[in-house]
């Protein structure tokens, strides 16, 4: 007989959603109550605020960056109300300081948009004892630099110069790059 999945959710259920991007936040609002959460959802960080200082949730998915702030200032105000929260921050922007950072907050997991529900289900249930494996085929280390430019780039409105500037990268070089195909 297969163990009941919700048996690792414990009795308080109570999920806290936080995403500005509507659709992700609706079809992630669904699937985490098929798998037996009582889910509420915030668009903003000061409705999640809001949310969390009424009825602290027992877990939270919380992205990082939000129209009208930090994600990591929902994480914060939420383990202040109730320090046992299993929150999760979410992020297209990942580095590794923002990542201490949000465990140092309190979130249990930082995991890279687009995380699927079964990714967000996992982090949110997974015990200390639980090992994540390792990824079958990760990114290379030039896929993983391809990527960061790509993302420096778009969040300068694609502007070479000022990417290349932020990126302390020769403008000529950072041209050959992104006229480049994406590394494997």
């Amino acid at each position: 007989m297969d163990p009941d999945p919700h048996d690792a959710l414990g009795d308080d259920r109570t999920l806290l959603i936080v995403d500005d991007d509507k659709p992700f936040l609706t079809r992630l609002a669904r699937a985490m109550e098929t798998r037996g959460f009582a889910v509420d959802t915030a668009e903003s960080v000061e409705e999640a605020l809001a949310k969390a200082k009424s009825a602290a949730p027992a877990y939270a998915v919380v992205d990082m960056r939000l129209g009208d702030g930090n994600g990591l200032d929902v994480v914060s105000a939420i383990h202040e109300k109730r320090a046992d929260c299993r929150a999760i921050i979410l992020t297209g922007y990942g580095n590794i300081a923002t990542a201490v950072t949000a465990v140092k907050l309190g979130a249990i997991d930082y995991l890279a948009k687009p995380a699927d529900a079964d990714d967000i289900y996992a982090a949110l249930t997974r015990t200390r004892a639980d090992r994540i494996d390792p990824p079958e085929n990760p990114m290379s280390a030039d896929r993983v630099r391809w990527e960061h430019i790509q993302r420096v780039y778009e969040m300068c409105e694609r502007n070479v110069s000022e990417t290349a500037r932020r990126l302390n990268m020769h403008r000529r070089t950072l041209q050959r790059i992104l006229a480049k195909r994406a590394p494997r």
